[in-house]
């Protein structure tokens, strides 16, 4: 595990705030995590972070000259809310989650002492600077595509004190130098979960990644197998680059405003973009009680992978991706 740099107890007190404001929104039980959260400073990982109005971005940078737009930027870090840090041409590259939904999904990664973690997406390095001090640095991996982000992720980490593995590549691909993995854990958008990835894993790891608009969770049996469920968070999270692209709802006219405006059924929609009508996937909805994520899943097998709503043999399925 890292050794701190003084500093970093600057902002002792704000950290322990944003801890207990994850906590009071049901996160962290865990003490582990807990603990993770109240020793990592996330300033250090957020140098700076963007602002989006009418007007455009702004820039809010922890060494401002204007005392104010520093006071901004502090606020902003131990918020409990996603910050765009990389923004290039109005797109956004990369960002630091909200802490509150960081926590919930290290927390349903289940991981235990020993166990090898692959993160896909480094982002600002905080994520992977969290798993390092609840596994040690020697027992995390992460990856990401943009070779910018990832010098800048390894020098937020080398300012924390924390030293993963940290590597530039498809995430896609995953990273067979570094497994076999008992934990593999997306923090950007896949359109399907890549086969490469059950290849990397031991039997029995667990998988939890941003599908749709929610977190699918599933449980590794083979090189070839897996399945699980989505869990009840919402989640959006950036696209991964490299890998095919998510696909579009197709021609919605007519729809239901309600019904498109609802968080819901525009998971629906985009989880069975790729095969369902969406006049199909209304009807679903309303005959199914608007089902919710939890009743939803995902199976991957050597033949392909499909999405289902209650039971994978049907008779609701659909292939996915």
């Amino acid at each position: 595990m890292g050794a701190h740099a003084e500093f970093v107890d600057l902002y002792a007190d704000e950290r322990a705030a944003l801890v207990r404001e994850i906590a009071a929104a049901g996160a962290l039980k865990d003490p582990a995590w807990r603990a993770a959260f109240g020793a990592v400073p996330r300033h250090l990982f957020v140098p700076y972070w963007f602002r989006f109005g009418p007007g455009g971005s702004e820039r809010l940078w922890g060494e401002d000259p204007d005392p104010q737009r520093r006071e901004r930027w502090l606020r902003g870090v131990y918020a409990d809310t996603a910050l765009a840090t990389r923004v290039r041409d109005g797109v956004l590259l990369s960002s630091s989650s909200q802490p509150s939904l960081m926590a919930r999904m290290l927390d349903e990664l289940e991981v235990r002492e020993g166990h090898e973690v692959l993160e896909v997406g480094a982002g600002t390095g905080y994520n992977a600077a969290l798993l390092s001090h609840r596994l040690g640095e020697e027992h995390v991996t992460s990856l990401d595509l943009d070779t910018e982000i990832v010098e800048s992720a390894r020098s937020h980490l080398a300012r924390a004190g924390y030293a993963p593995v940290v590597l530039a590549g498809d995430g896609a691909r995953g990273c067979p130098a570094r497994a076999p993995f008992d934990r593999i854990v997306a923090t950007c958008t896949v359109p399907s979960v890549p086969p490469e990835w059950l290849g990397q894993c031991r039997p029995g790891a667990r998988i939890l990644a941003p599908l749709s608009t929610g977190l699918i969770a599933l449980r590794v049996r083979d090189g070839s197998y897996a399945e699980g469920r989505f869990l009840p968070t919402p989640a959006y999270f950036v696209p991964l680059r490299g890998g095919p692209a998510a696909p579009s709802p197709r021609y919605t006219g007519g729809l239901p405003r309600a019904a498109l405006e609802n968080d819901l059924f525009r998971f629906l929609l985009t989880l069975s973009a790729s095969s369902l009508d969406p006049h199909e996937a209304l009807a679903l909805w309303h005959l199914e009680g608007r089902p919710r994520r939890e009743r939803f899943g995902v199976t991957v097998s050597g033949v392909g992978q499909w999405a289902w709503l209650d039971d994978p043999a049907g008779p609701y399925t659909w292939p996915l991706g």
